[in-house]
């Protein structure tokens, strides 16, 4: 599975993980999302989407490792990726039709989202 995980980029940035090369992704309180947390592997694939002013797919990264041991607050460590050469806006995702049950377009303040292969092919060119 991969997943897409959603950032204010004012708080912290794809630009940040790149500097960091790695982080904990927690503080994550929505019990859907923090399901998503909890079934993420590692080695799977993950798009860092910038919320606020920005609202667009920037950069990619993977699950390193789950600690699940704490069911409500688990810690998932991601490395970064490559930052994406041309960001995907949420207009462009929500025009496209591989996106029409995605919960990235129909639960917006979902933080965590799972996505297809499809998907991410079409966020990431890869």
């Amino acid at each position: 599975m991969d997943y897409l995980l959603k950032t204010e980029p004012t708080v912290y940035s794809f630009a940040n993980l790149q500097k960091d090369k790695t982080t904990v992704w927690d503080g994550v309180s929505n019990p859907v999302a923090v399901k998503h947390l909890r079934e993420m592997k590692a080695g799977e694939r993950l798009v860092i989407y910038h919320t606020g002013d920005e609202k667009s797919a920037a950069g990619t990264a993977s699950v390193v490792s789950v600690d699940a041991a704490d069911a409500k607050n688990p810690q998932v460590k991601i490395k970064a990726g490559k930052a994406l050469g041309t960001p995907v806006s949420l207009a462009e995702i929500k025009a496209h039709k591989l996106f029409a049950d995605s919960p990235l377009v129909r639960q917006g303040r979902l933080s965590v989202v799972p996505l297809t292969a499809a998907q991410f092919k079409f966020l990431t060119g890869e």
